[in-house]
Protein backbone atom coordinates (compact mmCIF):
# COMPACT_ATOMS: atom_id res chain seq x y z
CA UNK A 1 0.00 0.00 0.00
CA UNK A 2 1.34 3.52 -0.99
CA UNK A 3 -0.13 5.36 1.46
CA UNK A 4 1.36 6.98 4.97
CA UNK A 5 -0.52 6.15 7.99
CA UNK A 6 -0.73 8.39 11.33
CA UNK A 7 -1.95 6.70 14.34
CA UNK A 8 -3.33 9.04 16.93
CA UNK A 9 -3.13 7.83 20.49
CA UNK A 10 -1.31 4.73 20.43
CA UNK A 11 -2.57 2.90 23.36
CA UNK A 12 -3.23 -1.08 23.28
CA UNK A 13 -5.19 -0.89 20.15
CA UNK A 14 -3.12 1.63 18.65
CA UNK A 15 0.04 -0.08 19.47
CA UNK A 16 -1.87 -3.26 18.16
CA UNK A 17 -3.02 -2.01 14.76
CA UNK A 18 0.39 -1.05 14.39
CA UNK A 19 1.90 -4.19 15.25
CA UNK A 20 -0.40 -5.79 12.43
CA UNK A 21 0.69 -3.44 9.69
CA UNK A 22 4.09 -4.10 10.42
CA UNK A 23 3.89 -8.08 10.78
CA UNK A 24 1.74 -8.31 7.59
CA UNK A 25 4.20 -5.90 5.67
CA UNK A 26 1.42 -3.25 3.96
CA UNK A 27 3.63 -0.50 4.60
CA UNK A 28 7.16 0.56 5.96
CA UNK A 29 7.38 0.84 9.33
CA UNK A 30 9.40 4.29 8.39
CA UNK A 31 5.17 5.02 6.91
CA UNK A 32 3.66 4.80 10.05
CA UNK A 33 3.72 7.75 12.78
CA UNK A 34 1.96 7.34 15.60
CA UNK A 35 1.68 9.76 18.64
CA UNK A 36 1.20 9.39 22.66
CA UNK A 37 1.80 11.74 25.80
CA UNK A 38 3.81 9.30 26.97
CA UNK A 39 6.47 8.33 24.44
CA UNK A 40 8.52 5.95 26.80
CA UNK A 41 5.28 3.12 25.97
CA UNK A 42 5.97 3.34 22.38
CA UNK A 43 9.96 2.83 22.54
CA UNK A 44 9.26 -0.49 21.02
CA UNK A 45 7.45 0.74 17.92
CA UNK A 46 10.33 3.38 17.44
CA UNK A 47 12.88 0.47 17.66
CA UNK A 48 11.48 -0.80 14.77
CA UNK A 49 11.70 1.95 12.74
CA UNK A 50 8.05 3.59 13.34
CA UNK A 51 7.92 7.52 13.65
CA UNK A 52 7.01 8.18 17.15
CA UNK A 53 6.10 11.88 18.45
CA UNK A 54 3.81 13.94 20.99
CA UNK A 55 2.77 16.39 17.81
CA UNK A 56 -0.74 15.31 16.58
CA UNK A 57 -0.41 17.79 13.78
CA UNK A 58 2.74 17.03 12.20
CA UNK A 59 1.42 13.56 12.18
CA UNK A 60 -1.14 14.31 9.97
CA UNK A 61 0.25 17.10 7.68
CA UNK A 62 2.86 13.94 6.86
CA UNK A 63 0.04 11.22 6.50
CA UNK A 64 -2.95 10.29 4.29
CA UNK A 65 -4.92 7.73 7.03
CA UNK A 66 -5.62 9.29 10.05
CA UNK A 67 -6.75 6.28 13.49
CA UNK A 68 -7.93 8.04 15.58
CA UNK A 69 -7.40 5.96 18.85
CA UNK A 70 -7.75 8.03 21.82
CA UNK A 71 -10.07 7.57 24.53
CA UNK A 72 -14.04 9.10 23.91
CA UNK A 73 -13.46 11.96 26.59
CA UNK A 74 -10.13 13.09 24.75
CA UNK A 75 -11.78 13.03 21.27
CA UNK A 76 -13.36 16.38 20.87
CA UNK A 77 -10.22 18.42 21.90
CA UNK A 78 -8.17 16.02 19.51
CA UNK A 79 -10.48 16.66 16.18
CA UNK A 80 -10.43 20.10 17.57
CA UNK A 81 -6.67 20.61 16.93
CA UNK A 82 -6.40 18.67 13.87
CA UNK A 83 -9.51 19.84 11.63
CA UNK A 84 -7.87 22.95 10.68
CA UNK A 85 -4.97 20.58 9.05
CA UNK A 86 -7.32 18.33 7.22
CA UNK A 87 -7.09 18.31 3.16
CA UNK A 88 -9.87 16.87 1.10
CA UNK A 89 -7.96 14.99 -1.14
CA UNK A 90 -5.39 14.08 1.21
CA UNK A 91 -6.77 12.47 4.16
CA UNK A 92 -8.98 9.52 5.73
CA UNK A 93 -9.88 9.62 9.11
CA UNK A 94 -11.08 6.19 10.51
CA UNK A 95 -12.14 6.21 14.07
CA UNK A 96 -11.85 3.74 16.60
CA UNK A 97 -13.28 5.39 19.71
CA UNK A 98 -15.98 3.96 21.43
CA UNK A 99 -19.42 5.08 21.17
CA UNK A 100 -18.34 8.16 19.00
CA UNK A 101 -20.49 8.31 15.60
CA UNK A 102 -20.03 9.42 12.04
CA UNK A 103 -22.18 12.88 12.45
CA UNK A 104 -20.22 13.02 16.12
CA UNK A 105 -17.35 13.49 13.94
CA UNK A 106 -18.43 15.65 10.69
CA UNK A 107 -19.66 18.26 13.84
CA UNK A 108 -16.16 18.39 14.65
CA UNK A 109 -14.36 18.43 11.07
CA UNK A 110 -17.30 19.40 8.84
CA UNK A 111 -17.51 17.26 5.65
CA UNK A 112 -14.07 18.16 4.42
CA UNK A 113 -12.90 14.26 4.55
CA UNK A 114 -14.20 11.00 4.00
CA UNK A 115 -15.01 9.45 8.29
CA UNK A 116 -15.33 5.64 8.75
CA UNK A 117 -15.94 3.69 12.07
CA UNK A 118 -13.81 0.97 12.79
CA UNK A 119 -14.05 -1.90 15.44
CA UNK A 120 -10.73 -3.81 15.24
CA UNK A 121 -10.20 -6.12 17.92
CA UNK A 122 -6.43 -6.87 19.80
CA UNK A 123 -5.59 -9.70 17.49
CA UNK A 124 -4.93 -7.16 15.06
CA UNK A 125 -1.24 -7.17 15.91
CA UNK A 126 -1.48 -10.64 14.50
CA UNK A 127 -3.45 -10.13 11.35
CA UNK A 128 -6.49 -12.23 12.84
CA UNK A 129 -8.54 -9.07 14.14
CA UNK A 130 -12.47 -9.09 13.26
CA UNK A 131 -12.83 -5.76 11.83
CA UNK A 132 -16.40 -4.59 11.41
CA UNK A 133 -16.76 -1.08 9.60
CA UNK A 134 -19.39 1.51 8.65
CA UNK A 135 -19.19 4.50 6.44
CA UNK A 136 -21.70 7.06 4.32
CA UNK A 137 -19.00 7.61 1.47
CA UNK A 138 -19.88 6.96 -1.69
CA UNK A 139 -18.35 3.90 -3.50
CA UNK A 140 -14.77 4.53 -4.26
CA UNK A 141 -11.26 5.27 -3.51
CA UNK A 142 -11.60 5.97 -0.04
CA UNK A 143 -13.81 2.76 0.24
CA UNK A 144 -11.56 0.62 -1.51
CA UNK A 145 -8.16 2.17 0.62
CA UNK A 146 -9.75 1.87 3.81
CA UNK A 147 -10.92 -1.98 3.24
CA UNK A 148 -7.96 -3.31 1.44
CA UNK A 149 -5.85 -1.56 4.82
CA UNK A 150 -8.00 -4.06 7.08
CA UNK A 151 -8.04 -6.79 4.35
CA UNK A 152 -4.34 -7.08 5.44
CA UNK A 153 -4.98 -7.51 9.09
CA UNK A 154 -7.60 -9.85 9.81
CA UNK A 155 -11.21 -10.08 8.25
CA UNK A 156 -13.51 -7.09 7.65
CA UNK A 157 -16.84 -7.02 7.36
CA UNK A 158 -19.54 -3.92 6.18
CA UNK A 159 -22.23 -2.85 8.45
CA UNK A 160 -24.65 -0.90 8.99
CA UNK A 161 -23.51 1.88 11.64
CA UNK A 162 -26.75 1.31 13.74
CA UNK A 163 -24.85 -1.98 14.64
CA UNK A 164 -21.53 -0.32 15.25
CA UNK A 165 -21.84 -1.04 19.22
CA UNK A 166 -22.95 -4.55 18.74
CA UNK A 167 -20.03 -5.10 16.72
CA UNK A 168 -17.53 -4.18 19.51
CA UNK A 169 -19.47 -5.75 21.85
CA UNK A 170 -18.67 -9.36 20.03
CA UNK A 171 -15.81 -8.62 18.42
CA UNK A 172 -13.56 -6.71 20.72
CA UNK A 173 -15.45 -7.14 23.96
CA UNK A 174 -15.33 -10.58 22.58
CA UNK A 175 -11.42 -11.49 22.74
CA UNK A 176 -11.86 -10.80 26.32
CA UNK A 177 -14.98 -13.34 26.85
CA UNK A 178 -13.10 -16.12 24.67
CA UNK A 179 -10.00 -15.42 27.05
CA UNK A 180 -12.01 -15.89 29.88
CA UNK A 181 -13.31 -18.95 28.99
CA UNK A 182 -9.95 -20.00 27.85
CA UNK A 183 -8.51 -19.86 31.26
CA UNK A 184 -11.43 -21.04 32.89
CA UNK A 185 -10.72 -24.09 30.82
CA UNK A 186 -7.29 -24.12 31.69
CA UNK A 187 -7.95 -24.17 35.15
CA UNK A 188 -10.25 -26.96 34.87
CA UNK A 189 -7.60 -28.93 33.53
CA UNK A 190 -4.80 -28.30 36.16
CA UNK A 191 -7.98 -29.71 38.68
CA UNK A 192 -7.50 -32.86 36.50
CA UNK A 193 -3.92 -33.51 36.56
CA UNK A 194 -2.41 -31.60 33.84
CA UNK A 195 0.40 -28.27 35.50
CA UNK A 196 -0.86 -25.05 33.78
CA UNK A 197 1.36 -24.38 30.90
CA UNK A 198 0.58 -28.09 29.49
CA UNK A 199 -3.35 -27.40 30.16
CA UNK A 200 -2.83 -24.17 28.74
CA UNK A 201 -1.76 -25.20 26.06
CA UNK A 202 -4.07 -27.98 25.00
CA UNK A 203 -6.87 -26.10 26.25
CA UNK A 204 -5.88 -23.02 23.40
CA UNK A 205 -4.94 -25.22 20.41
CA UNK A 206 -8.20 -27.07 21.07
CA UNK A 207 -10.10 -23.69 21.19
CA UNK A 208 -8.43 -22.48 18.19
CA UNK A 209 -9.31 -25.66 16.81
CA UNK A 210 -13.14 -25.21 17.05
CA UNK A 211 -12.86 -22.31 15.97
CA UNK A 212 -11.58 -23.19 12.87
CA UNK A 213 -14.23 -26.11 12.70
CA UNK A 214 -16.30 -23.15 11.86
CA UNK A 215 -14.56 -20.23 9.79
CA UNK A 216 -13.42 -23.12 7.36
CA UNK A 217 -16.68 -25.49 6.87
CA UNK A 218 -19.32 -22.21 8.11
CA UNK A 219 -21.47 -24.79 9.67
CA UNK A 220 -23.83 -23.81 13.06
CA UNK A 221 -21.40 -24.57 16.54
CA UNK A 222 -24.41 -27.02 16.89
CA UNK A 223 -23.53 -29.25 14.02
CA UNK A 224 -20.06 -29.66 15.53
CA UNK A 225 -21.49 -30.12 19.02
CA UNK A 226 -23.01 -32.77 17.69
CA UNK A 227 -20.35 -34.74 16.26
CA UNK A 228 -18.87 -34.69 19.39
CA UNK A 229 -21.78 -35.53 22.07
CA UNK A 230 -22.69 -39.42 21.76
CA UNK A 231 -25.53 -41.51 23.99
CA UNK A 232 -24.64 -41.65 27.54
CA UNK A 233 -20.86 -39.89 26.60
CA UNK A 234 -18.76 -37.95 28.55
CA UNK A 235 -18.95 -34.80 26.69
CA UNK A 236 -22.96 -34.45 26.89
CA UNK A 237 -22.82 -34.77 30.59
CA UNK A 238 -20.34 -32.47 30.95
CA UNK A 239 -22.13 -29.70 28.69
CA UNK A 240 -25.52 -30.54 30.70
CA UNK A 241 -23.85 -29.54 33.80
CA UNK A 242 -22.58 -26.61 32.64
CA UNK A 243 -25.71 -25.42 31.31
CA UNK A 244 -27.64 -26.14 34.44
CA UNK A 245 -25.20 -23.70 35.76
CA UNK A 246 -26.33 -21.02 33.67
CA UNK A 247 -23.37 -21.04 31.18
CA UNK A 248 -24.92 -20.23 28.13
CA UNK A 249 -27.17 -17.50 30.37
CA UNK A 250 -24.29 -16.18 31.52
CA UNK A 251 -22.31 -15.50 28.30
CA UNK A 252 -25.42 -13.70 27.04
CA UNK A 253 -26.28 -11.61 30.11
CA UNK A 254 -22.76 -10.97 29.91
CA UNK A 255 -22.71 -9.68 26.41
CA UNK A 256 -25.87 -7.46 26.93
CA UNK A 257 -24.40 -6.06 29.89
CA UNK A 258 -21.61 -4.69 27.79
CA UNK A 259 -23.60 -3.36 25.08
CA UNK A 260 -26.25 -1.24 27.45
CA UNK A 261 -23.10 0.17 29.20
CA UNK A 262 -21.90 1.65 25.52
CA UNK A 263 -25.71 2.53 24.42
CA UNK A 264 -25.30 4.66 27.46
CA UNK A 265 -21.95 6.12 26.34
CA UNK A 266 -23.52 6.80 23.03
CA UNK A 267 -26.68 8.29 24.57
CA UNK A 268 -24.56 10.58 27.14
CA UNK A 269 -22.85 12.67 24.05
CA UNK A 270 -19.25 11.97 25.02
CA UNK A 271 -17.90 13.57 21.62
CA UNK A 272 -20.37 16.67 22.54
Amino acid sequence: MNKRIAVLGAGNIGKSIVKGLIKSKTLAPANIHVTRRRLHMVDNLKEKGVITGSDNIEAVKHSSIIIICVKPHQAPELFEEITPWLVSEQHIIVSVVTGVTINDVREHTGHKVPVFLAMPNTAISLCESMTCISHQEPEGDAVNTVVELFDQLGRTLIIPEDLVGASTVLAACGVAFALRFLRSVSQGGIEIGFDSELSTLISAQTLKGATMLILENGYHPEREIDKVTTPLGITISGLNEMEHNGFSSALIKGLLASFNKIEKIRKRDVIQ
